[in-house]
């Protein structure tokens, strides 16, 4: 069992920033998903073990970037511009056997998330 672990969620201001982290020992494509108040679990970004395969969401395309530290076992969601819009939960998600996994199906480890909030 892989343990997810997702940590710099808060709460901001629209147009601020934050940057989420995810705990992310071995060798999976991860993925950041996240879900608003009844709401659907929606795909954000994807990024595979070589950090390579690198898929955005069109909501958050050209305002958030997803990057990976193998060395430290961590995966990076860097959030800019961000806006009210944006407030979720976010959990980041790994996948054993895709690359440019977009789909939930297709993870098979998840965190338990990290709340972001984006006030106007």
């Amino acid at each position: 069992q892989v343990q997810l672990v997702e940590s710099g969620g808060g709460s901001v201001q629209a147009g601020g920033s934050l940057r989420l982290s995810c705990a992310a020992p071995g060798r999976y494509t991860m993925g950041w998903f996240r879900q608003a108040p009844g709401k659907e679990r929606e795909f954000v970004a994807t990024i595979n073990w070589m950090g390579g395969n690198i898929y955005y969401a069109d909501s958050v395309k050209g305002r958030f970037t997803i990057s990976r530290d193998n060395a430290k076992s961590t995966v990076v969601l860097l959030m800019n511009s961000l806006k009210p819009e944006d407030t979720a939960l976010y959990s980041c998600a790994a996948s054993r056997y895709y690359s440019g996994a977009y789909a939930i199906g297709q993870y098979d480890y998840w965190g338990q998330g990290t709340q972001v909030t984006v006030s106007s």
